[in-house]
């Protein structure tokens, strides 16, 4: 089964796959065939999973774990994924998830920051490079990277890898106006224009990147040289610790994305204008942006008690 489960990892990255949802496939995969040793006292072959494992598999999520719906769904479409890949390569002779249903999820809304969250996190951004000049000189300009890079992401909605793959090449700023030429998901080219709030943030960090740097990408990792860009991690870390300063929970990249979709269709912004600018191959996968999310909820129920 390991066997198989790398050669089908080795299929999506050569399809294109993100590296997220390689990653994310592989470790739900491994839950799966964890799952299945201990349940049936043998490990896990591409011929020996049935119709009725993947049941009792989907009913342990749901039953004894008391997993959300997403989770399940997400741990059964990357069985189902493998299942029929294999089928195809004819290394199996029926793909036995062929008729696993999904579990119902409830309609909601991703996650984003409200505006009291967003100036929370731009008054901390603001606060973590004061400081940084002040104290830490010498780490300053580390700081000012992260800083320019997360009100760059809140203003464009773009993809953390989308955003670490931009060369210098792909930007052109005036004074008035600038874009950016985006290679995203599925070998897609998109151009994305840029606000005042993105130039401004992005002219912050170009006018201190070392100039004896050889990359030619554009947020580059100024601790570690070697390092063609930056990387997704380190991205994170900037965004943990600019939520702890600013008292808000914890944040992604994903998270600035979604905002910043938020943002355009409370300001009028049309779905087809907001799928274009994000990426999106289907206008239903940018209909989510006009559920109401767990926030949303919260919030309603809590105007009762006004």
């Amino acid at each position: 089964m390991i066997e198989a489960i790398t050669q089908f990892l080795q299929h999506l990255q050569e399809a294109d796959y993100s590296p997220n949802t390689i990653t994310c496939y592989r470790s739900d995969l491994n839950v799966f065939c964890a799952w299945f040793a201990q349940n049936n006292e043998e490990p896990a072959t591409l011929e020996s999973i049935t119709p009725s494992d993947i049941r009792e598999f989907r009913q342990y999520m749901l039953g004894t774990r008391g997993m959300r719906a997403r989770t399940v769904n997400r741990r059964l479409a990357a069985l189902s994924a493998l299942l029929e890949w294999a089928h195809k390569k004819q290394q199996i002779r029926d793909n036995p998830a062929s008729q696993t249903r999904m579990v119902t999820e409830p309609p909601i809304g991703p996650r984003y920051l409200d505006k009291k969250s967003q100036y929370l996190l731009r008054r901390a951004i603001e606060r973590d490079l004061q400081f940084a000049q002040s104290r830490y000189p010498c780490r300053w300009l580390a700081h000012q990277r992260d800083a320019s890079l997360v009100i760059f992401l809140l203003n464009t909605g773009l993809r953390i890898n989308e955003a670490l793959n931009m060369r210098l090449s792909d930007v052109q700023i005036g004074e008035r106006k600038g874009q950016v030429l985006i290679n995203g998901k599925g070998q897609k080219q998109r151009i994305v224009p840029l606000n005042v709030e993105a130039r401004k943030a992005l002219n912050a960090w170009l006018s201190v990147r070392p100039a004896n740097s050889k990359s030619s990408y554009i947020w580059i990792s100024v601790e570690n040289p070697r390092a063609a860009h930056l990387n997704a991690r380190s991205t994170q870390r900037a965004l943990e610790r600019y939520a702890r300063q600013a008292g808000i929970p914890a944040i992604s990249p994903h998270t600035l994305r979604h905002t910043f979709a938020k943002n355009l269709i409370d300001n009028g912004a049309r779905l087809d204008e907001v799928a274009a600018l994000l990426g999106h191959a289907s206008l239903n996968t940018t209909r989510m942006y006009l559920l109401p999310n767990a926030q949303d909820l919260e919030k309603a129920v809590d105007r009762l008690e006004e």
